[in-house]
């Protein structure tokens, strides 16, 4: 299973969580933190992320944030036109909004689509949040990490919006209304606005829980002051405030918070995910671990922003691959065991086709030819000289036309003669015609008899017409060539001789 560190970096302690993914099925493993000594950071990351690991390495990657005051995030309404190019179009909508070149900085957007779906919003309108730092700022952060860990972190999030990340799993964040995170640090706190599902307005206060409870009215004023300012762009009253972060805990916090905003304030609810391994003896101190779960959440689902953009792209390098030599071989191995498996399986149903076949084969060759034979080869050869000689041409010599033609050449032109059908069925003519007298009739019977396609040439009837002195006359006989009769040569020869006496030249009733 991937294994993704999320690392909150603050200025007196390190927070590092662990969460594993499987399909369909996340598990929070671990969480360690450890107190910045001095300005010893870099020996803090190490410790922690020692300690969540429990022996060295970095996981399958790792995210990190950078603090909400190095970030500029703006809040934009742009045509919905412009949803396509809103890559091209961001830059010149920013560059009057942020304080520094942006030629020199990174940015990250996130179209709020869940804003757009609520009742009463603008369809063209389109709603979209977006975060620009320095790229210095951004590059200190990651070269922090690579420091104490050698290896480049994956993600680089924004102040409080790492939060974000937790909202699927996290109970009343996904709501329809609006509710508000304050995740409240030593020397700096971080607010989070989340309505509809999405985070839509982040600020970063310069008061912590270090001077409590002297500044307690100090940071309940700058509280109420940044939702002052969300509702005056236009939002709504938040109806719910949760607290995480290391002052989550500081007794009292709930109480005084909700009499100074007016507005209910609980500990942020722990997410929905599985707790394995170490994390289950910690997971009361889960608040405390809320920006590190969400920032290692972001390596799953990411709802938050990441300033790894442009020129700070994080590209994966060979020790990656080496990390995964061994799940790389394990599945190479899988599939080599398969493509055996397989192309054993094909060559023992060959086999198989194969016997089959030749049985067949088999038994139709001594029923065809009186020999068994096995050999396809040996099969061609008998098929081959058991067809020799017999390709005639399967149309016979002589049809239809060919009877009206020589009808019409043995009927004398000084006779008068009509027909009035023509019968052909399998080779059998019936004849229905009228002459001037019976002679007549057997004089047409005389010349088709020396036709050597016609045989058994017959007058089956003779009646006179009615109211006439002219003779009606049925003739019948069989049409099939010397050409067309198969079997013995002898017999074919034979049948010509005593069909017909005609010379050779009489054949031109054939084709």
């Amino acid at each position: 299973m991937p294994t993704w560190l999320g690392i909150d970096i603050g200025k007196s302690a390190v927070k590092v969580a662990v969460v594993k993914t499987a399909y369909r099925r996340l598990s929070l493993q671990a969480l360690a933190s450890s107190d910045v000594v001095g300005a010893d950071v870099t020996g803090a990351i190490q410790t922690a992320v020692l300690a969540a690991l429990g022996q060295p390495g970095t996981g399958d990657g790792m995210a990190v944030a950078i603090e909400g005051a190095r970030v500029a995030v703006r809040s934009l309404s742009l045509p919905a036109s412009a949803q396509r190019q809103l890559a091209e179009v961001l830059p010149f909508e920013l560059e009057a909004q942020v304080p520094f070149d942006l030629g020199e900085s990174v940015f990250d957007y996130r179209v709020l689509a869940g804003l757009r779906a609520l009742p009463g919003a603008d369809p063209e309108a389109l709603p979209v949040i977006a975060a620009v730092a320095k790229v210095a700022e951004v590059r200190a952060r990651i070269d922090q990490v690579k420091g104490a860990l050698a290896v480049e972190p994956e993600r680089v999030g924004v102040g409080a919006f790492p939060l974000a990340n937790s909202i699927p799993w996290t109970p009343g964040l996904g709501e329809a209304g609006t509710v508000a995170i304050v995740d409240l640090g030593q020397k700096t706190s971080d607010v989070l606005v989340v309505r509809a599902g999405e985070p839509v307005f982040t600020r970063t206060l310069s008061y912590g829980t270090e001077g409590l409870p002297q500044t307690a009215n100090r940071l309940a004023r700058e509280i109420r002051v940044t939702l002052g300012a969300y509702r005056s762009a236009g939002g709504d009253e938040p109806s719910q405030i949760y607290l995480c972060g290391g002052g989550a805990f500081v007794s009292g916090a709930e109480s005084f918070l909700a009499g100074e905003l007016n507005v209910p304030v609980s500990v942020l609810p722990a997410p929905t995910l599985e707790f394995e391994g170490p994390a289950k003896e910690r997971a009361l101190e889960l608040p405390r671990y809320a920006k590190a779960v969400g920032l290692a959440l972001g390596l799953t689902r990411p709802l938050g922003l990441d300033l790894r953009k442009g020129p700070l792209a994080y590209e994966r390098g060979y020790a990656w691959i080496k990390e995964k030599i061994p799940m790389l071989a394990g599945l190479g191995a899988v599939i080599a065991v398969s493509f055996l498996f397989q192309a054993c399986a094909q060559l023992y149903a060959t086999g198989k086709d194969k016997t089959a076949l030749e049985g067949a084969l088999g038994i139709v060759s001594k029923e065809v030819f009186g020999e068994e034979t096995l050999d396809p080869d040996r099969a061609n050869d008998l098929l081959a000289k058991d067809t020799a000689g017999a390709d005639e041409d399967p149309m016979p010599h002589a049809d239809a036309f060919d009877v009206m033609v020589k009808l019409s050449e043995d009927i004398p032109q000084s006779m008068t003669h009509d027909i009035e059908e023509l019968d052909i069925q399998k080779a059998h003519v019936v004849v229905h015609g009228i002459v001037g007298s019976i002679p007549d009739a057997q004089a047409i019977l005389t010349s088709l008899q020396n036709e050597r396609c016609f045989s058994d040439v017959k007058i089956t009837r003779t009646t006179q017409v009615v109211g006439g002195e002219r003779q009606k006359y049925v003739m019948e006989f069989d049409m099939k060539c010397p050409e067309d009769v198969k079997g013995d040569p002898k017999k074919k020869a034979a049948k010509p001789a005593s069909s017909s006496s005609a010379p050779a030249d009489s054949a031109s009733g054939g084709k």
